[in-house]
């Protein structure tokens, strides 16, 4: 399913998600969440983690693996074990980037679009993000999961972007890689453009304004 054309003449600011979409960070938040299952005796399946766990804030994470794996820490202080390693992950170096990311987002800056960062992610991997690779002057604003009290799938974050950039809905476009980041941009009045990962393919993009294989694809047929 491509749908159709999301940018229009109204487009003027383009709303990125981070994790899945930006940054190839899945495997690595997959692995950092078996090894912290693992010290308490859990296993961590592939198919666990892409059914309930990608694209989904930490906390709920946290919330979901005590219930189904019947564990005796509690969801917040596992969620904060979670940050802990992942802190300790981006004190070493940044998540890689998404293939074409950094082309697509010099494209879209040097065709005047203004450019944001709304993520259930952390500030943490954002900062680091736009330093490691050069870009924090393309980006007019950043949302990250400690800037709103409800996450995605909830539109606050992307109604905070709205409100900082002095935008309207119909003047963004959301690039998102999950259900539940669309569902936050839908949910916002913002066209949502979807690109799913190995993780997401499965989820329900059928309310999506227009889904495409990479960000490569979206620039060819879109721009």
């Amino acid at each position: 399913m491509q749908g159709k054309h999301p940018i229009s003449k109204k487009t003027r600011t383009i709303l990125f998600d981070h994790d899945g979409t930006l940054i190839d960070s899945e495997q690595a938040h997959f692995a950092i969440w078996q090894d912290l299952l693992a010290s308490y005796g859990v296993t961590l399946t592939d198919d666990f983690y892409t059914q309930v766990m990608a694209g989904i804030p930490v906390a709920q994470n946290a919330v979901d693996a005590v219930k189904a794996f019947s564990m005796t820490v509690t969801p917040a202080v596992l969620a904060e074990q979670k940050h802990e390693k992942t802190r300790q992950y981006l004190y070493k170096q940044a998540f890689p980037l998404m293939p074409y990311a950094l082309t697509m987002i010099k494209k879209t800056y040097d065709a005047g679009y203004q450019l944001a960062i709304v993520t259930a992610g952390s500030r943490l991997s954002v900062e680091r993000t736009l330093s490691t690779y050069g870009v924090r002057h393309m980006f007019s604003t950043t949302v990250a999961v400690e800037d709103v009290a409800n996450s995605k799938p909830a539109p606050d974050c992307y109604e905070l972007a709205m409100a900082r950039l002095n935008r309207t809905a119909e003047e963004c476009v959301a690039v998102e890689d999950t259900e539940h980041g669309m569902r936050a941009a839908l949910r916002a009045g913002i066209p949502a453009v979807v690109i799913p990962t190995a993780h997401s393919q499965a989820h329900d993009f059928s309310d999506a304004t227009a889904q495409y294989n990479s960000l490569q694809h979206w620039w060819a047929k879109a721009f």
